[in-house]
């Protein structure tokens, strides 16, 4: 018992410090029932398996080696084998528990280095001052002695054996000096100097005045130097070194004017000195450029190609001091040859100086301008014949320009864009993520007050290839596989494949090259993509269907399903119904009236309506501008919404909104019945009547030839014209253009478009026209039901036409104040009955100020002033813009002016 109590007090000390918590905690007593199974399993009577020990010992050695860790295998096979040498009964526990110990081996273990013990190696060393030099120590002794080897020779061995004499001692030597202890004289010290060598070396440093240098130089104020010496100078300082024929003054080189040549003058050679002093100031910048790190993919490649031309340059100097310093052969010095061969070879890197110079004042946005500068210099370089110039700079270009071309092509082959697009000319401007907006408004290019953010050679293709790009995104959500496209061949963009070393081909501008090589690279994917998504929207998205739709909502295709809709639309609003214009009933209508049309989707019907005051229903009702506030809206599919844009749908709906008003005129004519009395007495009735029907018979005709215009002249040709070319467009951009082109000819031909307003408000105004007379014979004849002739009041008749009567006498002859009472008596009751007449929402319409036959009088000259302008109008807009449509419209229209006259 007290064993066992022994060990569960060890056990919970383990764990309290292994765990670091108290024995509170509710997993202590599981931990230590564990800990007391485990001890339980481990008896003293169980001895590690030793065969085990040295399987898990192999196959660690195993693992090492497959691991290609073959030192740390080799290292733990000797320490077995050192380890065997030395067995003991518990060996394999020893092992078992390193076993147990080990953290990941392979991992983390490592060959140790011991490093060796210095002290087996170390030697004593022994110091001088260690030693007795004086002999001080062995001064009694009489060991300096000289011996005496002959004072006792002789042959016999037993004389020597007896002698008295000592043998000699060896003397001994003294240690050496330490080497930092021991001073060598210096008389034993040679300089090791060739007189005549040093003299030449410092005959070379012509920087360095001695005391006759210095007095020549006070009276002449100039130093005499050898071309050898100004060659190397030279081309020190086009190395970029610290020289004393240049000073380097901030970012400029001066030159020391106190040197000149024997056989030269100064004023030539210091031009000389000069004209290298500007090409070290060009190269200069060069340096300084390639030292600045660039964060563009294809800048850092143009800094890369400046930097190749700059060693070459390096090299070709080195060569010439080589060519100086060459022992073995004799070389001749000329500056003029040194010129004529530095001028030749700095002419790439005079022209790129040039280019760094413009690139450094370009803004950060602008660093396409690289591109566009390199393709300039290439193309001035190859029409003025420089085949080196034009060779070098169209390969660095090209190098440049396949760096730049690397996300034009992810662009092209998936339309995806890099993260980082601040230097592309496309730009991601994505939001809301709305699919009818995909093609106008997710990508776009990147434009500053209309200059597209892109070299000059790539603007005439920006369009195609963002086209491309948005064809490759419209079929990657319309879930079309595009596997074929990602396999298609790439030609490299490279001078060897844009311009071959071929007579035939070096005709060819580099500009025509170069626009070739980009039209084949976009050509193939824009070509496949195009016509895929072509193929899409005519057969999966239903774009035919869905322009078939829309001319039989908006551009009036059956005239059955409009008269429906406006026979309801009108009929309520004459009778002034609170409901005329609600949208739940409206829409319910034209979804019933499209019905049974194949072509038309009913549930993406919608009709919007908005709501009008009391006042303003007042004040409208008897215009076509009430109609304006009624709208039917078509809810395309999102892929086809892309091609029919909102601003097109927009228009869709003014045309269809300005039919509707010519058709509201129609239907108001077309219902008013003009009645005759028979026992009417008076020629002046007569005349108003027959005036009635002329005003009637032109009204009608005019909106008839308008609309008959509008929708068999305007909007069937145009339509013919636009399926047709909509049939034949490569692309997408082709066809919404074709689209617009289209909804723009509407537009300008149907009088709606912002030149046309002046005509278009004459035309409304003589649609009101209309209005106004059916108000006008609704008033002169008096009817309860407006429109409809078998319900009409005699009552109001009789009242009507007495009340004309007695406005007539009163006009010719005076009366008396009895019968002028009377005659207000009358008009008051009249008044009453008139104001009765009105709440049932009949016309306001009023002859006491303004006579009938004045009123119809207005509306003759009304119309004939407004169809006039119309005419003219017409006639001058056909003169500007040569459309065929106004003319026709002007003639046909001037058809009845003419038989008027």
């Amino acid at each position: 018992m007290a064993r066992s109590a022994a060990i569960g007090t060890l056990i919970d000390e383990l764990i309290v410090a292994l765990r670091q918590s108290d024995k509170t905690v509710p997993t202590f007593s599981a931990t230590k029932k564990r800990c007391e199974a485990i001890l339980k399993d481990s008896s003293t009577w169980n001895r590690t398996d030793p065969f085990a020990v040295e399987k898990q010992l192999d196959g660690l050695q195993e693992k090492f080696r497959v691991l290609n860790k073959d030192d740390l295998a080799d290292a733990l096979g000797s320490r077995l084998s050192e380890l065997e040498v030395q067995r003991s009964s518990w060996t394999p526990e020893y092992l078992s528990l390193l076993l147990q110990l080990s953290d990941r081996p392979a991992d983390v273990s490592s060959v140790p280095k011991f490093e060796t013990s210095s002290y087996d190696n170390a030697s004593v060393q022994l110091k001088w001052s260690e030693i007795d030099a004086i002999g001080a120590e062995f001064a009694d002794e009489d060991i300096w002695g000289d011996v005496d080897y002959g004072a006792a020779s002789s042959d016999s061995e037993t004389s020597i054996a007896s002698s008295d004499i000592s043998i000699p001692r060896i003397l001994p030597q003294g240690a050496q000096p330490l080497r930092d202890e021991f001073v060598i004289p210096n008389e034993l010290l040679t300089s090791g100097e060739d007189a005549d060598l040093v003299k030449t070396i410092k005959s070379g440093h012509f920087w360095e005045y001695d005391s006759a240098g210095i007095r020549e130089f006070a009276q002449s104020h100039t130093r005499f130097i050898t071309e050898l010496q100004a060659a190397r100078e030279i081309l020190f300082m086009l190395q970029g070194l610290p020289t004393s024929l240049f000073w380097q003054i901030d970012n400029s080189i001066a030159v020391d004017r106190r040197y000149a040549l024997n056989h030269a003058s100064i004023a030539a050679f210091l031009h000389m000195l000069r004209s290298y002093a500007d090409i070290g100031v060009e190269i200069g910048k060069l340096r300084t450029f390639v030292k600045i790190p660039q964060c563009v993919v294809f800048l850092q490649t143009f800094t890369r190609g400046v930097e190749k031309e700059l060693t070459d340059f390096d090299a070709f100097l080195s060569r010439m001091q080589l060519s100086y310093l060459s022992p073995g052969k004799t070389v001749t010095v000329s500056m003029l040859q040194l010129t004529e061969e530095v001028q030749k070879e700095v002419r790439v890197l005079l022209l790129l100086a040039d280019l760094v110079v413009k690139l450094g004042s370009a803004p950060p946005e602008q660093s396409f301008l690289c591109l566009d500068l390199l393709y300039n210099l290439v193309c001035v370089n190859q029409a003025s014949g420089n085949k080196h110039e034009h060779k070098s700079l169209a390969k660095l270009f090209f190098s440049c320009f396949e760096a730049y071309a690397r996300p034009l092509r992810l662009w092209l082959r998936s339309g995806d864009l890099e993260a980082s697009q601040d230097h592309f000319f496309i730009t991601d401007c994505r939001h809301d993520h709305d699919m009818q907006t995909l093609w106008h408004d997710w990508y776009l290019l990147r434009e500053t007050s209309g200059h597209l953010h892109a070299p000059t050679f790539i603007k005439p293709s920006a369009r195609r290839i963002l086209t491309t790009g948005k064809s490759m995104v419209f079929l990657r959500h319309l879930n079309v596989a595009i596997d074929e496209l990602e396999s298609s061949h790439w030609q490299p963009l490279d001078f060897d494949a844009v311009c071959p070393d071929d007579s035939t081909w070096q005709l060819l501008p580099f500009s025509s090259l170069l626009d070739q090589a980009i039209g084949n690279l976009i050509s193939t994917n824009h070509i496949l993509a195009s016509s895929m998504l072509r193929e899409q929207l005519n057969g999966q998205c239903g774009l035919w269907t869905s322009l078939s739709a829309l001319q039989y909502i908006y551009l009036c295709k059956d005239a059955s399903v409009s008269t429906t809709i406006d026979s309801k639309i009108f009929a309520s609003l004459d009778k002034r119904g609170g409901v005329w214009n609600d949208r739940f009933l409206l829409t319910e209508l034209v979804q019933s009236a499209f019905g049974e049309t194949d072509y038309v989707d009913t549930s993406r019907l919608i009709v919007r309506s908005a709501r009008k005051t009391f006042h303003d229903f007042e004040s409208q009702s008897r215009k076509v501008k009430i109609l304006k506030s009624i709208s039917i809206e078509y809810v395309l599919p999102w892929p086809v919404a892309n091609i029919i844009t909102k601003p097109a749908m927009s228009m869709y709906q003014r045309i269809s909104t300005f039919l509707m008003q010519i058709r509201r005129a129609k239907y108001i004519l077309e219902r008013q019945r003009l009645l005759k009395r028979n026992d009417a007495d008076d020629n002046d009735e007569d005349e108003d009547d027959g005036m009635g029907y002329i005003i009637r018979h032109n009204l009608l005709w005019f909106t008839n030839i308008l609309y008959g215009h509008i929708t068999d002249m305007v909007i069937a040709t145009n339509t013919e014209t636009m399926e047709k070319t909509l049939a034949e467009s490569p692309d997408i951009d082709s066809m919404i253009s074709v689209h617009e082109a289209y909804m723009s000819a509407l537009e300008e031909q149907c009088l709606l478009s912002h030149n046309l307003a002046p005509i278009y408000q004459a035309v409304i105004a003589l649609l009101d026209l209309c209005i106004h007379f059916a108000d006008i014979q609704a008033a002169r004849h008096g009817e309860t039901n407006r429109y409809d002739t078998s319900h009409r009041s005699s009552t109001v008749l009789k009242g009507q036409h007495s009340k004309r009567r007695r406005r007539r006498k009163r006009t010719e002859d005076s009366s008396d104040s009895e019968d002028d009472d009377d005659d207000d008596n009358d008009e008051h009751e009249q008044d009453g009955e008139d104001n009765e007449y009105y709440d049932e929402g009949m016309t306001s319409i009023s002859f006491i100020e303004s006579s009938y036959s004045h009123r119809l009088g207005h509306v003759m000259r009304q119309f004939h002033r407004s169809l006039a302008f119309v005419i003219a109008g017409l006639r001058g807009v056909g003169r500007v813009d040569g459309q065929q449509s106004w003319d026709i419209l002007a003639d046909r229209l001037s058809w009845n002016a003419q038989s008027k006259k």
